[in-house]
């Protein structure tokens, strides 16, 4: 059985949450080979430390990769797009060419039932799986579509599986510049704007409610399920709960329903 390889991207101040996803995601898929990329601009060694730890408890593999900064001397990088922005659309260059694909995940994540079968999805010659969560709020998802001008779903780059190789020979850092360059006045989420506007046509649709459950919104689950997606349901099923938005739940003011269920993997990791 082959690993499965996770992406992320995160400064220090992220860190911490990395190794509560690493922990639900060592409990809720036990004996998985797992490959961690990480890119980085510049973070110490000591500063990986605990994940190091992690990783050599669970026997997952670790590969943190320092940014070389002169890839952005012609990307536009203020304080609104910041060059960390870009590791995850430009990670077909940045990682080595022997790992062919890769699953992406925001650290704000719980993985609390098995990943591998969106690991072996069929991309059907797309370049990239993902989902969207505007599905259930249309007039959002109008809006998306008449600003960036595309037809399909808006989709979350928070979650993404990559076909690197694929990627390698489609894309191209230049045009991903030069779109930001002339389109920044108008992207709200930069990075999520870039990936639906250039890539949009070239990305599978995946279920969210399985594979990038949005947090915040049980009750619009529930709601569009018909009742179905109760949280017996989301824990029998979902694989992905992403903690989407400004609030987190490993702030005390974080109200929503799944916010316990985030501090109890957060005790898990401090113990082991």
């Amino acid at each position: 059985m082959n690993s499965i390889s996770l992406l992320t991207t995160l400064d220090e101040h992220y860190l911490p949450q990395l190794e509560v996803l690493l922990t639900s995601l060592a409990i809720n898929n036990p004996g998985e080979r797992i490959s961690l990329y990480l890119l980085h601009s510049g973070l110490s060694e000591d500063a990986f430390c605990g994940i190091r730890r992690k990783c050599a408890a669970y026997q997952y593999s670790f590969y943190p990769i320092c940014v070389d900064e002169t890839l952005f001397q012609d990307a536009p990088v203020t304080r609104k797009y910041p060059k960390e922005m870009y590791y995850r659309l430009l990670a077909p260059q940045l990682l080595p060419e022997t790992v062919k694909r890769i699953l992406y995940l925001d650290p704000d994540i719980l993985v609390i039932n098995p990943l591998r079968p969106l690991w072996e999805t069929d991309l059907q010659g797309n370049l990239f799986a993902a989902a969207a969560h505007t599905r259930k709020v249309e007039l959002a998802n109008s809006i998306n579509k008449l600003r960036l001008g595309t037809e399909q779903a808006y989709f979350n780059s928070g979650v993404l599986l990559m076909d690197l190789d694929a990627c390698r020979q489609q894309t191209d850092p230049k045009t991903l510049f030069r779109f930001i360059e002339v389109h920044q006045k108008e992207l709200l989420l930069p990075d999520q704007d870039v990936l639906n506007a250039l890539y949009g046509r070239h990305i599978l649709q995946v279920e969210d409610a399985l594979w990038n459950y949005d947090a915040r919104n049980f009750s619009s689950y529930l709601l569009r399920s018909n009742g179905v997606y109760d949280l017996q349901w989301v824990m029998e099923h979902t694989a992905i709960l992403h903690f989407c938005g400004k609030s987190k739940p490993w702030n005390r003011n974080y109200f929503y329903r799944f916010g316990i269920l985030y501090r109890h993997y957060m005790q898990l990791a401090q113990r082991t």
